[in-house]
């Protein structure tokens, strides 16, 4: 018969892996405390929730959450980050952190409820963070804009050339 804690646990986890936009698996072992918590700090500062769960309770939690497929990852110890908001950050964060400490090592993830492989996790991570397309967007709506006020003040740059013209004919027949 399982234990409340445990289940509570399972029940926590099933419900992170299915509320997280971006969810990363990796093997943390070799990495010192120190490191570790060097880690979580940066991940923290993404918004993203680092956790070590026993691969036992993440099976159970990836069967309730119809993830089965992250069962094949599940070997050796696991770690688990967790992003909310923003599925390439947490990919972003983790790689970069595992390209500073080769002892870090991406086993797969989640992304909006489907299962990716590493070479998914490395793929998300190239991609630009929900700031930089924003901003990417909001560039390409503004250069349109900016071209019509371009083009609308060299006619008025114009006319003005040209009643200036005007002027000084005037002032010469006079």
């Amino acid at each position: 018969m399982p234990r409340p804690e445990k289940v509570a646990i399972v029940e926590e986890l099933a419900d992170k892996l299915l509320k997280g936009q971006g969810v990363v698996l990796a093997d943390y072992r070799g990495l010192s405390v120190k490191e570790i918590t060097a880690l979580r700090s940066e991940l923290r500062k993404v918004g993203v929730e680092f956790k070590v769960v026993k691969n036992t309770l993440t099976r159970l939690a990836a069967r309730k959450a119809d993830l089965e497929e992250l069962e094949s990852v599940l070997v050796g110890p696991t770690a688990i980050a967790f992003g909310y908001d923003d599925p390439v950050a947490v990919a972003k964060a983790i790689s970069d952190f595992a390209k500073k400490n080769d002892k870090l090592k991406v086993k797969g993830g989640v992304v909006d409820g489907k299962v990716i492989d590493v070479e998914g996790v490395e793929a998300l991570a190239k991609l630009p963070s929900k700031p930089e397309l924003l901003a990417q967007v909001l560039r390409g709506m503004q250069a349109p804009i900016g071209g019509l006020v371009n083009v609308l003040h060299g006619v008025l740059r114009n006319l003005v050339y040209v009643l200036e013209a005007v002027r000084k004919q005037k002032e010469e027949a006079a």
